[in-house]
């Protein structure tokens, strides 16, 4: 008691050293992190020379961007938007710099292009009216942040505001790049220079001794070579921060045991049985699969059932049945039930239904319209798959009412580069060749139908053009139950990934592993923002763990693996940003490296000046090319050697050039005959020629030149 009366007397002083205590820990965080205390890049994701890309509104336009493009991960949308972003400010730079501008009356011809076809925006002749755009945006900012209907999506004030501004980039970006291109163009002196690098050409003579013909073991390369070799080509090393981990992964797969449960579970389906229905709070008979009505077998597979896979109505033919199973469901008799059998992860219990004829092959036309996200959409597709949709439905509407104009709406509209040139014409081809929804369409309708199908590249308008042949083809209803791991099994792999993480407190990561017969593996070069781990997918949280600063060499962690498991990793080597240090360097510099000293042991054994005395005294062959040009420096026999070839093209007829280090080896050359292109009268086609290439690479070039040189200081790895 006395202690507690003392304890109440000095409750203030207690209260007191707590607070000191808080108030230490606090400050102690805070200069650990000292953005969070003097501000710094604690609210901006990057700073592209000198503009900051603030985290807030980053992370606005990710989750915009994840709503179109639902299937990205979250890390693939932030490194869209961020390229985005850091091309937004390294262009606006440049628009500055120029004093580059978009003026009321060019933003309104441009948000008339691209909003013109919205109902919203349309008069009751059909025509664009800019008073309802303005009407539109103004209601807009009064319900914001809520959102208003657009077409087929929703959108709010800010992301308005923000795709007017990407419009205005845009049409900041055309202007900017139409001046570069227009600087770009080759002059007459440039066509005629690449026409005779390309067209004057020698006839040459030559002896050479290859690299190869030292041995690399009579070359001896020191950590002393290897460091003045990078120095020398600092660029050509240089490396970002990365690690190096292995990992054992622990994963939560099946046992024999559950499988054979599980196959004892269909016993019911197979036989039917008597059950109680929580639902109805009633006992019910489960019917036996093989006298299921074919009008019930959906509700039956999907509902009663829970298959794991949809009952589909549809014929398919053998082809389209698993290998594993095909000769046997494909000569079932109508009504016949086959399994339990595994099957791709699962086990499946299989009833014909019914037996059709369909044709062999089609031949069909279609116009392909992508959207933002589908399959292999190109870089500058940005409709959402609402305003694609709205596109391919009006498109199907103009070719059901007039066929002819479907080869030029492939042309115009059209993103399958396969089928564009043959007017969207895919030839007879079978149900196998196209992806399912496309396939069903083309073979289980007739000839002249056309329709909108969605697949995973986007909107197809198809019409059938014909169809050939005809084979059997089945209907199969099927019960697919996943096979995976129980309670049991689960608890059992979790004691052992616990056990093998316990046991590395006191031994090596790679004998314990080898130990308990653990699989080991190595993952290098993992980077900083990098997403993917090979063998376990998306792990964010394990690259998070292996740069953070308080984890070092030999650390070890256990993560939990998307979709069921563990995985204990280990950091093994960490390697700086910077230049690269010999060991790893070596495997790119030492054929260089030793090449070079091979050249000076080489030389130092010719004694002959002339190609025959060399080829003698070496007991080398000389050989001959002809028709050697400086625009393809190849020499026949030897390969590619450029500064051979620019030696041999500045001696005369007869003439022989000294000894030349060349990629291959220690050449000797002599022109046996020169033969300079007659000039041309005019070299205006070829400038067209190399205008054409220099404008269609001039935009990609452009920026990431200004890229590479703009100052970016990248802080996403703090964010994601």
């Amino acid at each position: 008691m006395a202690v507690l009366n003392k304890i109440r007397q000095r409750s203030l002083f207690l209260i007191l050293i707590i607070a000191l205590a808080l108030f230490s820990f606090v400050l102690t965080d805070l200069f650990k992190n000292s953005d969070a205390l003097f501000g710094g890049s604690q609210d901006v994701v990057a700073t592209v020379n000198g503009k900051n890309i603030n985290r807030i509104d980053f992370m606005n336009r990710v989750e915009n961007m994840q709503r179109q493009i639902p299937n990205s991960t979250s890390t693939q949308t932030m490194n869209r938007v961020y390229d985005q972003e850091v091309r937004r400010a390294v262009m606006s730079t440049q628009f500055d710099a120029l004093g580059l501008s978009v003026e009321q009356d060019q933003m309104k011809e441009l948000l008339e292009q691209n909003f013109s076809s919205y109902p919203e925006f349309q008069n009751e002749a059909g025509l664009f009216d800019e008073n309802k755009l303005t009407e539109f945006v103004a209601n807009l900012k009064t319900i914001s942040p809520e959102r208003a209907l657009l077409g087929n999506f929703q959108i709010n004030y800010d992301e308005w505001v923000n795709n007017e501004n990407s419009i205005a980039i845009g049409a900041k970006e055309r202007i900017y790049y139409n001046m570069v291109k227009a600087g770009v163009n080759a002059t007459l002196n440039e066509a005629e220079v690449d026409y005779l690098l390309e067209n004057s050409t020698r006839n040459l003579r030559y002896v050479y001794l290859p690299y190869t013909t030292i041995a690399d073991s009579l070359v001896q390369v020191s950590k002393s070579d290897i460091k003045a070799y990078i120095n020398e080509n600092k660029k050509k090393f240089e490396v970002e921060a990365s690690r190096d981990i292995v990992y054992v992964e622990f994963k939560e797969e099946a046992s024999l045991k559950d499988e054979e449960n599980l196959k004892a579970s269909f016993d019911r389906l197979i036989n039917g049985k008597l059950e109680f229905n929580q639902n109805t709070n009633d006992t019910i008979r489960i019917t036996p699969f093989n006298q299921v009505k074919a009008e019930d077998l959906t509700n039956y597979v999907n509902y009663l059932a829970e298959s794991d896979e949809n009952y589909n109505d549809s014929f398919v033919k053998k082809s389209a049945l698993s290998a594993t199973v095909s000769d046997t469901l494909f000569n079932l008799n109508v009504g016949d039930v086959y399994g339990p059998y595994k099957d791709n992860g699962m086990m499946k219990l299989t009833k014909l239904v019914a037996e059709t004829t369909v044709p062999d092959s089609a031949k069909v036309r279609h116009i392909l319209i992508p959207y933002l996200g589908a399959n292999r959409a190109a870089a500058d597709v940005t409709r959402t798959e609402a305003q694609a949709k709205v596109l391919a439905d009006s498109v199907a509407d103009v070719v059901k009412a007039n066929p002819s104009k479907f080869p030029e709406l492939v042309t115009a509209l059209s993103s399958d580069v396969n089928s564009v040139p043959n007017g969207g014409v895919y030839d007879f081809h079978p149900s196998t060749q196209m992806v399912k929804p496309f396939s069903d369409f083309e073979f289980q309708n007739e000839v002249g139908d056309i329709d909108v199908i969605q697949t995973q590249f986007g909107f197809h308008i198809i019409e059938i053009l014909d169809q050939k042949g005809a084979s059997k083809a089945v209907k199969v209803a099927t019960i697919a139950k996943k096979i995976e791991p129980s309670t049991e099994t689960i608890d059992n792999i979790f004691t052992e990934a616990s056990k093998f993480e316990i046991a590395l407190k006191n031994g090596n990561f790679q004998d314990i592993a080898k130990e308990l017969t653990y699989d080991v593996k190595p993952v290098n070069t993992i980077k900083i923002l990098d997403e993917n781990i090979p063998g376990l997918g998306t792990q964010r949280p394990i690259v998070r763990w292996a740069f953070e600063s308080g984890t070092k060499v030999g650390d070890y962690k256990r993560f939990t693996v998307p979709g069921g498991g563990y995985a204990v990793a280990q950091v093994v080597k960490v390697t700086k940003k910077g230049l690269m240090n010999p060991e790893n360097a070596s495997a790119t510099a030492l054929t260089e490296i030793r090449n070079k000293k091979k050249a000076e042991m080489i030389r130092a054994k010719i004694t002959g000046t002339t190609i025959d005395d060399i080829s003698k005294n070496q007991n080398r062959p000389t050989g001959t090319a002809t028709a050697v040009n400086m625009k393809n420096p190849t020499i026949s026999g030897a390969g590619l050697e450029p500064k051979v070839v620019g030696v041999a093209f500045s001696l005369n007829e007869g003439e022989s050039s000294g000894l030349i280090d060349g990629n291959r080896g220690v050449f000797m050359v002599s022109v046996t005959k020169v033969d300079d292109a007659a000039k041309l009268d005019n070299y205006q086609a070829i400038a067209n020629r190399l205008s054409t290439a220099r404008t269609g690479a001039a935009q990609t070039k452009v920026y990431n030149a200004l890229k590479e040189t703009a100052e970016i200081e990248d802080n996403r790895a703090n964010f994601y």
